[in-house]
């Protein structure tokens, strides 16, 4: 009997197994997590402004894991792939044909010199953890204003819009509390711009300019000190409050194991998810060093690729489908309202309509209501159809259908004659 094992049971994994779970006829499917709860982590976005509490966002991953399949609850310690075998830290020893590896990435704000100091959850906060999210909420309740500085030290993060929502979000929840006028508000990013692909940074830096939200870019953090960011080149951007996202990494143990990248990435095939070092591990989600967004949204697109792909490469067949890099994100505005985005490795997030051309419903590039009522209705979806591994009536692989490709054709010039 074959044996697939498959490390982490977050969004990718969790979308694997119930995928492959039919498909593998007499296969003994193995799932590892050390956690018994499974997030909403979009949902970590909006509880600092109050429209999200912590049993909004949790349920039991066991209610997702499919029959057939085995849930092992423990702490990954290594993965041996000259042994074919991951150990536990309880001693336990699993063996494996094939494995997948989806476990994440994560905030480590230890990386960060000063940062985990006695202002962490003081005047330090970060929203990518739960409780992280909750004690921001806290303070934001009664915080009367000041200086507030929202951070990115470092690529790649998960859901790399989610700063620039955060900032949005920000600024309106400030104004229904008729204090928008005691509060400064600036964007700190390594990027260039306000975003990591120049259509829609943009469209997203003409939204920070419009809010009155100051950006400070090319600011790489070389450590946090006295109530101050200091970058590499030694500029200095000082705070009242620090909302930073810090430095994400993948599992320890991937580094452990020497799977990883300096960011404890799994190096996979961008188009298979297949390592580049060993020809039965596989990496899937944020788990994966891949050149697109580390989001629910690639996950999803992803695992529908390799699905096909997986059957036929232990059938002895070739993996014939090709995974594009299909990000599509809501990004959250403000107001009531949000934008949509749509890209690949290859094109950038361009105006038009989606998922139907010309028809919508939701807007490209463009900030509507209903976009905004489409991230939100998509906390039902992750949980109702996601998760359980049913079909999305959305395309796989991006479509130019609806989009205007001029403004890729400008973009291609503008970056080609800099």
């Amino acid at each position: 009997m074959k044996k697939l094992l498959v490390l982490g049971a977050g969004t990718a994994g969790t979308m694997a197994v119930n995928k492959l779970r039919p498909r593998l006829d007499g296969w003994d499917i193995t799932i590892v997590d050390e956690d018994e709860l499974h997030y909403y982590q979009p949902g970590f976005l909006f509880m600092p402004f109050g429209k999200y509490s912590r049993r909004d966002l949790i349920k039991p991953k066991r209610t997702f894991i499919p029959d057939g399949v085995n849930l092992v609850m423990g702490t990954i310690e290594i993965v041996e792939p000259e042994n074919n075998q991951v150990l536990l830290t309880n001693g336990t020893v699993l063996p494996y044909d094939y494995l997948i590896i989806a476990t994440g990435t994560h905030p480590t704000p230890e990386e960060t010199p000063g940062l985990e100091s006695d202002d962490w959850y003081q005047t330090i906060f970060d929203f990518y953890t739960i409780d992280g999210a909750e004690a921001l909420a806290k303070k934001l309740a009664d915080w009367d204003g000041g200086k507030l500085v929202v951070n990115i030290i470092e690529m790649p993060i998960k859901c790399p819009v989610a700063p620039l929502e955060f900032a949005f979000l920000a600024d309106s929840f400030f104004k229904e509390k008729g204090i928008r006028n005691n509060v400064h508000i600036e964007y700190v990013t390594p990027l260039p711009g306000a975003f990591t692909k120049p259509v829609a940074s943009e469209h997203l830096g003409g939204m920070l300019a419009e809010r009155n939200i100051t950006l400070e870019s090319d600011f790489y953090l070389e450590r946090v000190e006295d109530g101050k960011l200091i970058s590499y080149d030694e500029r200095e951007v000082d705070f009242d409050l620090l909302v930073t996202v810090p430095v994400n990494m993948g599992s320890e143990f991937v580094g452990r194991s020497g799977l990883g990248d300096e960011f404890r990435h799994v190096p996979v095939d961008k188009h298979n998810f297949l390592s580049t070092k060993f020809e039965n591990i596989f990496a899937l989600g944020d788990a994966a060093a891949l050149p697109t967004s580390k989001a629910g949204s690639v996950a999803h697109f992803a695992v529908d690729v390799f699905t096909d792909n997986f059957v036929d490469y232990v059938g002895g067949k070739p993996m014939t489908e090709a995974f594009d890099g299909h990000a599509n994100c809501f990004i959250e505005s403000g107001d009531g309202k949000g934008m949509l985005i749509d890209f690949n490795y290859d094109v950038e997030p361009l105006t038009g309509k989606y998922p139907v051309p010309g028809a919508g419903p939701f807007s490209l590039l463009k900030e509507t209501q209903l976009n905004h009522w489409g991230k939100l209705a998509f906390r039902w979806i992750y949980w109702n159809v996601l998760l359980p591994g049913r079909p999305m009536p959305v395309p796989t692989l991006m479509s130019m259908a609806g989009k205007n490709p001029v403004e890729q054709t400008q973009t291609k010039q503008q970056v080609g004659g800099m």
